[in-house]
């Protein structure tokens, strides 16, 4: 199986799941969209090669807490977002001092899985403060975003002001996480932002349609 369609068939379950806990009521999408967030953080250290292209594994959960988050507001309102979102990143920050807690532990001698954590969850504190900090300011452009759009068409056109939203909101992640995370380290730091933005528009366009399907997961 190719990566592309291991990127179809991502995009696609994670959709679904969030209409499953569209339809189990508000506190499911909470729950669905602070583990995707913090998801993306567990496996932006994994890279993979998509369309000739190497990128990171997360994009399919950053794109599933936004959609999320635009469901939430779509029926829930923006009190029920604005909670999600500092629930969220509670749960993200809860999650990287643990992480850190758990390797300050001296493994046995007998231990074989601690050189295997401290790959995954050890990585650099600039990119982790980056990733975490970036998380909270592109949920709360989208969530403003996504009302105002939803205010101008008057309710109106469901998937586009999901779409228009998720491209916005994922341009300015991919912007802000390269230079504050990324800048520096990186060879070239616009061909990761044009090849990430890229797949993130991939990812938004399989995920996007699933959200017409929320009238029917409501009812």
């Amino acid at each position: 199986m190719t990566n592309e369609i291991i990127l179809l068939s991502h995009a696609i379950i994670v959709s679904l799941c969030a209409l499953g806990a569209l339809r189990m009521g508000k506190e499911a999408l909470i729950t669905f969209i602070s583990v995707q967030g913090i998801l993306a953080n567990v496996f932006v250290v994994k890279q993979t090669v998509l369309f000739g292209y190497t990128v990171t594994c997360s994009d399919a959960f950053t794109i599933g807490a936004v959609l999320g988050l635009n469901l939430l507001q779509e029926y829930f309102g923006r009190d029920a977002t604005k909670q999600a979102i500092w629930i969220s990143f509670g749960a993200l920050v809860f999650y990287g001092v643990m992480t850190q807690i758990h390797l300050t532990y001296a493994p046995a001698l007998v231990d074989t899985m601690h050189g295997h954590y401290d790959a995954i969850l050890g990585f650099m504190p600039r990119i982790v403060i980056a990733s975490f900090m970036v998380y909270l300011i592109t949920q709360l452009i989208d969530a403003w975003l996504y009302a105002k759009v939803k205010t101008l068409v008057n309710g109106r056109f469901l998937l586009i002001r999901n779409y228009f939203s998720m491209t916005v909101s994922q341009f300015i992640d991919t912007v802000l996480f390269s230079f504050l995370g990324l800048y520096g380290i990186v060879d070239n730091i616009w061909h990761i932002i044009f090849m990430s933005y890229a797949i993130k528009l991939v990812t938004i366009a399989i995920a996007s349609p699933f959200i017409t399907f929320s009238k029917k997961a409501m009812k």
